[in-house]
């Protein structure tokens, strides 16, 4: 019985602990990271014209728009859009951004968004303001109970090969049940998701 009730009240306290760990594991690979940051910045700076980060605005927590960093992958121009219903014509991506997206290097700059508490290392991923998956999360009210993350659940069991409603559905998943050894397994699968470059578009 004690040890339900220590589970519980963990549990209870779990927001606090996991926006602790978001601060210090974010920090902490800012800083271990900073030469990769930077010399990611060159390539991208030194191989096409245009900003080195491309800022889009998402849907987070609560549902309340913010604006999300990623390296620039594309040349400019090229259509806002998300990436399962791009095509070639509607966007171009530089030879340096496909690298980016193949290593997922290019997600790194929302680390800063997660030390800033826009988002978290691990929750269902931040959308765009006007990606379709939006309108299907808003059946589902508990997802935006939680900050929108790096990596989650859905990037771990497919990424950008699942249909929108099987996204929903684990995002759903995950808001309900979000817990530190839910959070221990999704950081342990992204590991194999980010080296597979076959679930990378």
């Amino acid at each position: 019985m004690m040890k339900q009730t220590l589970k519980q009240r963990f549990q209870a306290h779990y927001p606090v602990v996991k926006r602790a760990q978001d601060i210090v594991i974010s920090g902490t690979l800012l800083l271990m990271l900073s030469p990769i940051l930077i010399l990611t910045a060159l390539a991208v700076a030194l191989t096409s014209k245009g900003p080195i980060f491309f800022w889009s605005a998402r849907t987070g927590y609560k549902g309340q728009p913010f604006i999300m960093p990623k390296f620039r992958t594309m040349t400019q121009g090229s259509k806002v859009m998300q990436r399962e219903i791009a095509t070639d014509t509607d966007i171009c991506v530089t030879k340096v951004g496909h690298i980016l997206r193949k290593s997922s290097l290019d997600e790194l700059p929302q680390l800063w968004s997660v030390l800033k508490g826009d988002m978290s290392l691990i929750g269902p991923r931040p959308l765009l303001v006007n990606d379709q998956v939006v309108a299907q999360r808003s059946k589902h009210a508990e997802i935006f109970d939680v900050k929108p993350g790096i990596t989650g659940l859905a990037q771990v069991n497919g990424r950008n090969f699942i249909t929108m409603r099987n996204k929903v559905r684990y995002d759903a998943f995950y808001a309900n049940r979000v817990c530190m050894i839910l959070d221990m397994k999704i950081a342990l699968r992204t590991f194999g998701a980010v080296i597979d470059t076959k679930l990378v578009k």
